[in-house]
């Protein structure tokens, strides 16, 4: 009876360890964004955004042989922007417009083996009170028994969204023990709400995967990957450093077909920002929190503003 015991302790442990390595191909989560998580008592300028994702995970036998993974993603999102203050009821006293944005997102990842990813993606959505931002924020504020916000009378008008947006990553250098690197990451957008383009250096600092096993830009999932993560779970540190040209924010100046809207300013074409925060993953799961520092977006008497970071996804078959 031993042997037999004994193959079906061996069985067990193999298929628990099988479990353990299982690679899910669908990730669902969210990221919620709010200055409120750095304690500083503030509610201004961005204030709030939620996010929530879909990814999917090709299978391996449909990809090019130069590709480690190719993810199709689906998200939809709101952001919220407000004066130094939600209470603003006073328009000659707003140093930023009243604003929301709502939309849905479609994008296309690629991972090369060389660990450089491409991504593509289209928004279609509105700001105004069609982005339902006033609403959001009201019943915000009374479930948590804050202040009633004034002055959304003077938000930005309605403007349908279209907007494409470009990403280019690529791995700069990593360390002979896998536990630090860098990379590069830039972007571009183009659209009737966000135009600009931006680029940044990408630390982390832990125990890390690569850039198309990483949490970092989404591709834990997987469907038949080709090649091993370097660990089985990520635990990291991050920073990144980056410099954004605007060449136009609706949020800030209103639609730029017309000039309806009560109030609003220029954005400033140069705005530096630094992300910095800590990533924990799994093969099931992500949690990610981070802080956002940015130098001042408006030409007014704005100040430079920060927000924190919440991020969760679950992965499964």
């Amino acid at each position: 009876m031993k042997p037999v015991k004994y193959s079906l302790l061996l069985l067990f442990v193999c298929s628990f360890a099988s479990l353990k390595a299982q690679t899910y191909k669908n990730e669902f989560g969210f990221r919620s964004d709010n200055d409120a998580y750095l304690f500083y008592g503030l509610d201004r300028y961005y204030t709030n955004g939620l996010f929530i994702n879909f990814r999917h995970a090709i299978a391996t036998d449909r990809i090019s042989e130069k590709l480690e993974k190719k993810t199709y993603e689906l998200s939809a999102g709101q952001k919220m922007y407000n004066p130094r203050s939600g209470y603003a009821p006073d328009p000659l006293r707003q140093d930023r417009p009243f604003a929301g944005y709502l939309y849905a997102e479609g994008a296309i990842s690629w991972f090369r083996k060389n660990e450089s990813v491409i991504k593509a993606s289209a928004q279609i959505g509105t700001t105004g009170p069609d982005a339902l931002a006033q609403k959001g924020q009201e019943l915000l504020h009374n479930t948590v028994g804050f202040y009633k916000p004034e002055g959304w009378e003077y938000q930005i008008r309605n403007e349908m969204a279209v907007n494409l947006a470009a990403q280019y990553t690529r791995l700069l250098h990593r360390s002979t023990s896998n536990t630090v690197d860098f990379s590069f990451d830039g972007y571009a957008r183009a659209g009737t709400t966000f135009s600009g383009a931006g680029a940044a250096v990408f630390f982390r600092a832990g125990k890390i995967n690569q850039l198309f096993n990483s949490a970092s830009t989404h591709s834990v999932i997987g469907n038949g990957a080709k090649t091993q993560a370097l660990v089985e779970k990520e635990v990291f540190f991050y920073a990144k450093p980056q410099l954004n040209v605007v060449a136009y924010d609706a949020t800030i100046q209103g639609s730029m077909f017309n000039d309806d809207s009560p109030v609003t300013f220029d954005a400033k074409p140069i705005v530096f920002a630094q992300q910095i925060g800590f990533n924990y993953s799994s093969q099931r799961f992500t949690f990610d929190f981070g802080l956002v520092f940015k130098t001042r977006e408006v030409e007014s008497n704005a100040k430079a503003h920060q927000y924190g970071k919440i991020s969760m996804y679950y992965r499964f078959n």
